[in-house]
């Protein structure tokens, strides 16, 4: 009874999507302080059943101490795509305030769900957490994307948070655990962010779940494959070179990436997807990475919209 009063109180929104006239629909929406939701009516091309949800936090981040909690639910058969407007930003931690943002989410059969936010962005001594939870059968389709960038380059920040936690957890119906992950960055317990990173600068994870994504699964682990054989063997394109005691070059690719899979063979896929962007030096003034970034979200945003109306 504790725990429901304690999420009730943090719960700041949630929303139902069904399936209304035969097309997906928002059937419940609440919000309340700091968190604003956005539904436009109409995105992409009208043959696209998808509910479009953008997610706003007043003051434009999240403040130290904040404890977010949202929730989602999308019925059988039902599109709903979870993005954001900008980076969420995570201020300067007051004390040892932590910042907390907790997502649970439904996903019903034949469904899917993408979350598909922009990066998170921690300012100096930020602590900041982030769990999300979802709860899908098996046929659902689930797309999740999870980054973060290494802070305020115009502010000479780089990787200068004291604690970033992001833990992404699927079950199936019967509780069953299916993908229990967590990425932990904490200045206490390894030192120095910014020495184990290095000169990379932003650290992602894009997973794509069910059946409906077989063939992107696919393509994305053909792509995967093709940029670090294209990174390793030509190593002009790499942030660092240096000659080990043999007199050869030993090269640090400017992305690095991996695929695996996980879960029932042909049912389920795991497409896990490291990148890391090193911000360039043009003509004596550095030009920011999020350029890159917001190149890189706009391309997945067009290709998501292809995706729906390929699917439908």
């Amino acid at each position: 009874m504790g725990n429901e009063q304690e999420d009730k109180e943090m719960e700041m929104g949630s929303i139902v999507v069904e399936k209304v006239g035969g097309r997906s629909s928002v059937v419940h929406c609440f919000s309340r302080y700091p968190v604003k939701f956005i539904i436009p009516k109409k995105v992409g091309s009208s043959r696209t059943d998808v509910v479009w949800v953008y997610a706003l936090n007043y003051g434009g981040g999240i403040v130290s101490g904040d404890q977010i909690l949202c929730k989602f639910s999308v019925g059988d058969c039902c599109t709903m795509v979870l993005t954001t407007q900008g980076s969420t930003k995570v201020y300067k931690s007051v004390g040892s305030k932590c910042s907390k943002q907790l997502l649970e989410a439904r996903v019903g059969s034949n469904a899917l769900l993408a979350i598909i936010p922009d990066p998170v962005t921690c300012f100096s001594t930020a602590r900041y957490y982030q769990k999300q939870v979802f709860n899908v059968s098996s046929n659902s389709n689930l797309v999740i994307v999870d980054w973060i960038t290494s802070g305020r380059h115009e502010s000479g920040e780089k990787w200068d948070f004291d604690l970033y936690r992001s833990i992404n957890n699927i079950f199936l119906e019967d509780g069953e655990p299916l993908f229990l992950d967590t990425m932990s960055l904490e200045k206490e317990k390894i030192g120095c962010i910014h020495e184990l990173v290095q000169d990379y600068q932003v650290i992602a994870m894009i997973l794509l779940l069910g059946p409906k994504l077989q063939f992107v699964q696919n393509l994305v682990q053909d792509k995967v494959k093709g940029i670090m054989s294209e990174q390793l063997q030509h190593p002009s394109g790499a942030l660092s070179h240096k000659r080990n005691e043999a007199g050869y070059f030993i090269s640090k690719p400017s992305l690095m990436a991996s695929c695996s899979v996980f879960g029932t063979k042909n049912q389920f896929g795991h497409i896990w997807l490291e990148s890391f962007y090193k911000s360039i030096e043009t003509r004596g003034r550095k030009t920011r990475n999020a350029n890159f970034m917001i190149s890189a979200h706009s391309n997945l945003y067009k290709k998501l919209v292809l995706l729906f109306e390929l699917l439908q």
